[in-house]
Formats: structure tokens, C-alpha cells, sequence
């Protein structure tokens, strides 16, 4: 808990020196009328969906990884990956690209707290606009909120302990300077999380025998996180320059004890991870607001080193490390259509180059690079009540590599990816949308990675595959929609060349590596539905009656989901996903959240069999709000019935596995923002997200 005294000691003094500057202000007279847009939880848009976090405390609690657990149809683990009503998702945030993927990207993710992020968008259709490589979806993490004419500061602080076999504490803090004046603007977000967390794992073969045992473990695991987000902006005549620099740096440390047919365990496994983003974007105004032209170049550049040591043997068994660079730039251009009022046309290009190389024991045993250069054209444009959007992006490829013992196979392609909307609008809140696109995926470098970045012992390993290919999606989509809640849709993913987790047994070793599948096609249905409580009360002629803000008032939130993988020549089951969230506020106008998921058994996710519900769990918070809104406080109970787990067989395969997290935890979060001296200064856009459109309608192409 030292750890954090520093971070608390700083907000004290900001604080009190802040309100030392207070001064007297005379009371005046206004005669303007302030219009507040009130945020929603959930917004749906044609292309994506929308997730309040800021304003969530059933999401903002804990870490990131655990709020979106809790987001309604989707689905993230180490079997499925992230999924969102069947689609894989591609991670950016703040608009771009985090080129992290699987173990990676869950480390990077819980070691965030929940509370810096301002939203989550979760974009079901990318237009051309976006990377082809996008895949399926994107999920988009945006981290801030809006810079001011003033100095603003806001403190956050998330506490909580976990109990199942014994106290273990999870402590984030982070605190969001930012400011502006006539010349620029800058804003600073920094923050760190200390998270001790358990985890107990068994792989057994199906036979239920006295030696069906393979390998059993039991790990204690202590991870510490820091990261800076700032951004300055300058103003050059009517023009905008923007630096933006991220660091994220992770120290991760875990004990496992092992045993199984034969051995018994004892190791430290130790990770650093760094991450560096430096991005530069020079905005050209135009007189028509609606014209907009952007240039950017963006760096970035991950390091990440993993030990793993016996104490038993007080030698290395493991000593692997990766270093990955990105160079991207790229131009946006939009200028509105002249023959309809709310048509544009967009076009841009990119070039994008990734060098990526794994080491094992200092030797260098895979050097992979990647270079995609690209360009598109999209029109968007609107006849009485119909919307239309088509657009279309090539992009070539070339990519090759060597492994200390072979040359990988070169993938040299030039492609085209068409994309298609339209949209029937019933009226401003009712929609009906059809969408078409194809898409790329290519291998993560976590899965082309040969050397293992995980816990291991004699009877598991774990291996990427420098052979990986792409993976090219057609993607279907129909959805009704209605006042931002309501909605009813399906839609298809058609992969070809699938990247798939595949766990394999050899003579009592198991395997976890990636294989490609040369087709597969995932079907979701899924539906969506508030019922405010009301109507059992006032009956549905009154509730129809009433203008009220679905944010404030008690009602119950139903989604459910029903997903299907087909796969051919292997007999796969559907499953349904289950989500229940129900809001009412109490006195005092305290709001009591109660979420619940679960997700049937016996369904196929890729190559693995659920035996079990893996999503089976109650959550519960109290919220309110103090001090004019100045301050929030939230208590949190995750997992209250302790029923979270996986127990998945494989495919084909003798294996049942299981996997148990401490993922019941009680705790609070409390969010300050600290007094300043100008309360009705104007805001201005978000220094950290400078995007080409209006706010809640924000594209990626960054």
C-alpha cells in the first residue's frame, strides 16, 4: 500500500493549492440558457456501439478488463479471445491501433483502472476509412475527457480486496491534469495499479481414472502498472498541431507451484513490459467546417522481456524477449457533397511498416517484417429517408521473415475490400440497417511468436507459429434499432484461413499453439431491451406517455445472444448468452446497479467445448454522488457467488480443462474533481482524441 501514498499526497496539496487560488466571485445575472446533453450508457449509431464508462460505476470500479467483461454480448477470454455477437475484435485506443493481442493485450488491459477511460466504442461495421485489417470489429478505448479554459484536475482511486482463499488487494489511482490558453493547450493523465491475484488451473484427460492427472498448478501472481497519457496542442492561424505521447510500463511478478505425473514445480516467472506511442497530427482548417484534411505520422514501440526461474534447480528455464516497432503515416481528406445536405466524400492513403523480432536465451530466433500501403475512397450520402454509404480500399502487402532455421512463407498480395450501408430511417430514433464489408486480419506477432511468454512445466508448453496467414472476412449485418437501447439484429462473419487457439496432447505433453482453419462462419443473433419497472405499475399507455431520461430512472435492461460456429466436418452447438441489467434509485438518490451474465453450456467456441457456463456471474454496486456533483463514491461486489470459471474440453482431443480465477472482490472507488477557480469556462474538444467529426461520432483512421 506504500505504493501509493505518493500519488495521494500529490492530489492533497493540488487540491489545496487550487483552492487557495479561490477568489471571491460577485453573483451576476444570466441571461443565456446552458443547454447539458446528457450522456447515454448505452447509444447505438448505425456502425457501432457506444459504452458510457465515465459515468458507470458499475463499469469504472476496477480494471479495465473487468468492465469489459460486463459489457452486454461480448465475449473475452484465453479460449474465444475478444469477441463482440461474434466478431473478432481489433483493440485501438484513442483511435489507434494498440498492436497487442492475447496474453499481451489481457496484462495491458488489467493493469489499467477502469476509471480513466471516458468510453468504449465498439464499431460493428468499419467503413473504408478504417484498416482493412480491422477484421471483423473494432473495439475503441477512449481514455479522456475535455480540456478547458482553465486548469481542471480530477483525482480517481479504485480499492478492493478479493477473499477465496485469503486478502488480496487491487489499488489503481490516477489523476487528469489539462488547460488551455490562446496560445495551446496540453492535458496529462498518469496513473498507476497494483493488482495481487490468484489463479488455479488443471488439465486432465477425459478418462475418469486415478492417472488421468496431467499437469495441475496453483499461482500467486503480483502485477504493478504506470502509464502517462499527454498531449500539447498548438494553434497555427486557423490550423491545429498535436504531439501526443503515451507510456505504459508493467512489472509482473507470479509463483507457481506445479505438479503432475512425475514432477512437482516451483518457479518465479518475471515480465517487463514497455510501451511507447508518439504521434504528430497537423489539422488544415477550411472555411467550410465541413471540409477537413488531416496528416499524421505515428511511432510506436513495444519491448517486453519474460523470465521464468526454478526455484527448486535456482535455474532458468525460460529467458525470452520481443521488441516490436511501428511506423505509420497517413492523409484523411472529407469534403461535403454539393447535391445533398448531409453527403461527403472521404479518400486518404496510408503506408505502414512493422519490424518485429523474439529472442530466445539472447538468440534471435524470429525476424518478421510487414509493410502495407493503402488508399480509399467512400461517399455518404442521404435521399428523403434513406441513408447510403459505399466505399472501397486497396491496400498491397508484402510481408516475409526467417526463423533461426527456415525462411517463413512470404505473403506478397494486393487487394480490394468493397464496403456498402443502407439505412431506412423510421424516424429520428427508429433505423433499420443493412451492412457489407470485407475485411483483413493478420497474425498477431504474439501468435507468430515461437518462443513461450507463459507459465510452463513438463507436461504443458505453449508455442506460437511463425507460419500463421491471413485471415480474410466477409461480414453481414441486419439491425432494427430504436431509441438507443432497443434493438434487434443478425449478422455473419465468413473467414477464411481462421486463426484459431488449438490445444493439442503429444505423449502426455499438451500444446497450446495457433493453427490456421481454412473456413469457418460464425452466425449471432442477439436482442436487446429496456423494461422500465414502471410499466408493471402505471401500465404501458402511461409509460408511454412519460419523457424520461432511461438513465435515471428503474428499469431492467435484458440481452440476450445466440452464436453458432460452423466448422466444417466437425459436429458444433450454438449457445446463448445472457445479460441482466437492472438500475433503480434509491433515496437520497443513491443508484443500485445489479448486473448478471451468463452464458449456456455445451456450446463450441472454435475447437474448444464449454462443459461449463464460463460467464456465471452477479455483480452489484451502490453509487453517489457529493459535494454538487464535486465528488463521487462507488461500493462494488464482483462475482458475489463466486461462480466464475472455465472448464472447456477440447476437439478431437482427451482433454478437460479447467481454470479459476479470484474473481469475487469487494471494494470502492471513490472520483474527486478538485475545486478550480472558473466553474462556467467554456469546454473545448478533448486534446488527447482530436478526431475529424463531432463528438460521439468518432472514426479511427488515426
Amino acid at each position: 500500500m506504500k505504493y501509493n501514498y505518493w500519488f495521494v499526497f500529490l492530489v492533497i496539496i493540488l487540491g489545496l493549492t487550487l483552492k487557495a487560488q479561490e477568489t471571491p466571485v460577485k453573483a451576476v445575472e444570466l441571461n443565456e440558457v446552458a443547454i447539458v446533453k446528457v450522456k447515454k450508457a448505452i447509444e447505438q449509431k448505425a456502425d457501432r456501439t457506444i459504452f458510457d464508462f465515465a459515468n458507470q460505476p458499475s463499469l469504472n470500479s476496477g480494471s479495465v478488463m473487468e468492465g469489459i467483461k460486463k459489457l452486454p454480448g461480448l465475449i473475452a477470454s484465453d479460449v474465444a479471445g475478444m469477441m463482440y455477437q461474434g466478431k473478432q475484435l481489433e483493440v485501438f485506443m484513442d483511435g489507434r491501433p494498440l498492436n497487442i493481442t492475447t496474453n499481451e493485450l489481457n496484462s495491458f488491459l488489467e493493469g489499467m483502472p477502469a476509471n480513466a477511460i471516458e468510453k468504449i466504442e465498439i464499431i460493428t461495421q468499419p467503413g473504408a476509412e478504417f484498416p482493412a485489417t480491422s477484421g471483423g470489429a473494432i473495439m475503441n478505448i477512449i481514455t479522456n475527457v475535455n480540456a478547458k479554459k482553465y486548469l481542471s484536475a480530477t483525482y480517481t482511486n479504485s480499492t478492493n480486496v478479493t477473499n477465496y482463499d485469503k486478502l488480496r488487494y487491487r489499488v489503481s489511482n490516477s489523476l487528469l491534469l489539462n488547460a488551455k490558453n490562446k496560445y495551446f493547450g496540453w492535458q496529462l493523465n498518469l496513473g498507476q495499479s497494483y493488482n495481487e491475484t490468484a489463479i488455479w488451473t488443471s488439465v486432465n484427460k477425459t478418462e475418469n481414472d486415478a492417472n488421468s492427472l496431467i499437469s495441475q498448478t496453483n499461482a500467486s501472481r503480483t502485477g504493478r502498472n504506470s502509464f502517462i497519457k499527454s498531449a500539447v496542442n498548438f494553434d497555427i492561424g486557423s490550423d491545429r498541431l498535436l504531439f501526443n505521447y503515451d507510456l505504459n510500463y508493467s512489472n509482473n511478478n507470479s509463483n507457481t507451484l506445479g505438479n503432475g505425473p512425475g514432477f512437482n514445480t516451483n518457479d518465479d516467472s518475471f515480465t517487463d513490459a514497455l510501451r511507447q506511442d508518439f504521434v504528430v497530427t497537423y489539422q488544415k482548417k477550411f472555411e467550410d467546417k465541413a471540409k477537413k484534411l488531416d496528416l499524421k505520422f505515428n511511432f510506436n514501440n513495444n519491448q517486453n522481456d519474460f523470465i521464468l526461474n526454478s526455484r527448486i534447480t535456482n535455474a532458468d528455464i525460460l529467458d525470452n524477449a520481443s521488441k516490436q516497432q511501428l511506423y505509420n503515416a497517413k492523409v484523411d481528406y472529407t469534403q461535403p457533397l454539393e447535391f445533398s445536405d448531409e453527403g461527403k466524400l472521404s479518400f486518404g492513403g496510408l503506408f505502414e511498416a512493422l519490424l518485429f523480432e523474439a529472442q530466445n536465451m539472447n538468440v534471435i530466433n524470429l525476424d518478421y517484417q510487414r509493410k502495407t500501403t493503402a488508399a480509399y475512397g467512400e461517399i455518404q450520402t442521404k435521399f428523403s429517408k434513406f441513408n447510403f454509404i459505399v466505399g472501397g480500399r486497396a491496400e498491397d502487402y508484402n510481408i516475409s521473415g526467417k526463423t533461426n532455421t527456415a525462411t517463413l512463407i512470404p505473403f506478397k498480395q494486393f487487394r480490394f475490400f468493397p464496403n456498402a450501408s443502407a439505412q431506412y430511417n423510421f424516424s429520428s430514433s427508429i433505423y433499420f440497417n443493412v451492412n457489407y464489408n470485407k475485411k483483413i486480419s493478420l497474425p498477431s506477432t504474439s501468435a507468430l511468436n515461437p518462443n513461450n511468454t507463459n507459465y510452463q512445466n513438463p507436461n504443458v508448453e505453449y508455442s506460437g507459429n511463425p507460419n500463421l496467414q491471413p485471415t480474410i472476412f466477409d461480414n453481414y449485418e441486419v439491425k432494427l434499432s430504436a431509441f438507443d437501447y432497443a434493438f434487434i439484429g443478425y449478422n455473419l462473419s465468413s473467414a477464411k484461413n481462421q486463426v484459431v487457439n488449438r490445444v493439442l496432447l503429444n505423449n502426455n505433453v499438451v500444446l497450446n499453439t495457433s493453427i490456421n482453419v481454412p473456413e469457418i462462419k460464425i452466425h449471432n443473433f442477439n436482442v436487446g431491451l429496456p423494461i422500465p419497472y414502471m410499466l408493471f405499475t402505471k401500465g404501458l399507455a402511461e409509460t408511454m406517455k412519460m419523457n424520461v431520461n432511461p438513465d435515471t430512472m428503474n428499469f431492467l435492461y435484458v440481452y440476450a445472444g445466440y452464436q453458432f460456429h460452423q466448422i466444417p466436418e466437425i459436429d458444433t452447438n450454438g449457445f446463448w448468452m445472457f445479460n441482466f441489467m437492472s438500475q433503480i434509485v434509491l433515496p437520497k438518490k443513491i443508484k443500485f446497479v445489479a448486473n448478471f451474465n451468463y452464458i449456456v453450456p455445451k456450446g463450441n467456441y472454435f475447437y474448444f467445448i464449454a462443459e461449463k457456463p464460463f460467464r456465471n456471474t452477479l455483480d452489484l454496486t451502490l453509487s453517489k454522488k457529493f459535494f454538487k456533483d464535486q465528488v463521487s463514491v462507488s461500493v462494488t461486489a464482483d462475482d458475489v457467488l463466486n461462480s466464475t470459471r472455465s472448464v472447456f474440453s477440447s476437439v478431437n482431443t482427451p482433454l478437460l480443462l479447467f481454470n479459476k480465477n479470484d474473481t469475487r472482490r469487494f471494494g470502492f472507488s471513490i472520483n474527486y474533481k478538485i475545486p478550480t477557480r472558473n466553474k462556467l469556462a467554456s469546454e473545448d474538444p478533448s486534446l488527447l482524441n482530436k478526431e475529424k467529426k463531432e463528438e460521439g461520432d468518432i472514426p479511427l483512421n488515426q
